[in-house]
């Protein structure tokens, strides 16, 4: 049973750190893409879906007209196993959108946060306020949503190991079950990037981040969020299955602009353009480019991205995934790791430590076979 990623590449607002495909909305032609969406949705052969998760860009920044004919489409045609995931901006999660997502049948909101202070919200280019954030909160709690999560950042322009601790400490204080916290990448073709080389931008340096990270890792923990992935955090089952979908290496379809997926052991990748996949699609298929993954390539995506978890990867698990001896492939670099206490052997799980987890870009690279 596979999972669906639905990109939404629209947005109100560009953030300065983003690097994801996405495009103000105004002027776009959201109800051409949504028809487009629809049709490629409509390809899919499987009726039984594990998870779906539709993301952006902003989902909230459709209109609850548009926001409704895609969800009443994707529950006509699907039946979802476990899991209904919309990302939402705090100020666009009116209570129709909710209702309307409760409606369908939505069951967790991902809320992008990022902080609490609003000094940071606007060198982010964030839209919303703190206030904004706890009503969004409390509106998905009234109206019934299952699960609630927020995303946070940290290590952020001139941001304070206090400010760190106060947005940790005003998250708590909201009824959310799941808790993604983020340190911040510059990446390429961003504002923030642009203004880091021109010596604009002034960014903490790497030990406040890690004290940042290891503060996040022992405050949750005391809160009841145990921590099952390098930057999740969760109460009880509230863990998001859809992302545990990517880190097991699972197989999904990616749907819209700019989408990947993983299916029968190959990944494609979509046009980018929002025009061009409206296009594509009305010439059958918006797929750019498909990549055979090889065993070789499929063993090391299952070792750094399971090796996220803090439940690690099953060493029986992958034998019979591939149906050779780990300890043939991975065993010198595992037994290195493991004198350096980067890892760990528990019960046929490999683990990181928390040094290990420190240091996971590290530990990953070790796992890429040369051969």
């Amino acid at each position: 049973m596979r999972s669906i990623y639905i990109h939404i590449p629209f947005c109100n607002r560009i953030c300065t750190y983003c690097d994801f495909n996405k495009f103000l909305i105004k002027n776009q032609p959201v109800d051409e893409y949504i028809d487009a969406l629809i049709k490629e949705l409509d390809m899919i052969d499987e009726k039984e879906i594990y998870t779906i998760f539709i993301g952006g860009g902003t989902p909230t920044a459709l209109s609850n007209s548009q926001l409704e004919r895609l969800l009443k489409f994707v529950t006509d045609k699907f039946v979802i196993n476990s899991e209904f995931s919309v990302e939402a901006n705090p100020d666009e999660l009116t209570t129709e959108k909710i209702k309307i997502m409760k409606r369908f049948g939505v069951n967790r909101l991902s809320l992008g946060v990022q902080t609490f202070n609003n000094r940071l919200l606007k060198t982010l280019g964030r839209t919303h306020l703190e206030s904004d954030i706890k009503r969004a909160v409390n509106d998905a709690n009234q109206l019934g949503i299952q699960s609630v999560s927020i995303d946070l950042m940290y290590h952020l322009p001139t941001q304070t190991i206090e400010e760190c601790q106060y947005d940790l400490k005003q998250a708590i204080k909201l009824n959310i079950n799941h808790i993604s916290s983020y340190s911040l990448i510059l990446e390429p073709k961003t504002q923030f990037y642009n203004q880091y080389q021109k010596g604009l931008l002034q960014i903490p340096d790497e030990t406040l981040a890690q004290e940042m990270y290891e503060y996040t890792m022992n405050f949750l923990s005391k809160q009841g969020f145990h921590q099952y992935e390098i930057s999740n955090y969760a109460k009880g089952d509230h863990e998001s299955l859809h992302n545990k979908v990517y880190w097991k290496n699972n197989e999904y379809y990616g749907v819209g602009a700019g989408s990947h997926g993983y299916v029968e052991g190959k990944r494609y990748y979509n046009v980018v353009p929002v025009p061009h996949y409206i296009k594509a699609m009305a010439n059958g298929s918006a797929v750019k480019e498909v990549i055979p993954v090889d065993e070789k390539a499929s063993m090391e995506e299952y070792m750094f991205l399971g090796l996220r978890l803090n439940e690690g990867i099953n060493i029986i698990d992958f034998e019979k995934r591939y149906g050779i001896s780990f300890e043939d492939v991975f065993g010198t670099v595992s037994q290195s790791l493991l004198n350096e206490n980067q890892i760990i052997f528990e019960n046929n799980q490999i683990k990181l430590t928390d040094k290990g987890r420190m240091r996971g870009n590290d530990v990953f690279e070790k796992f890429l076979l040369t051969l």
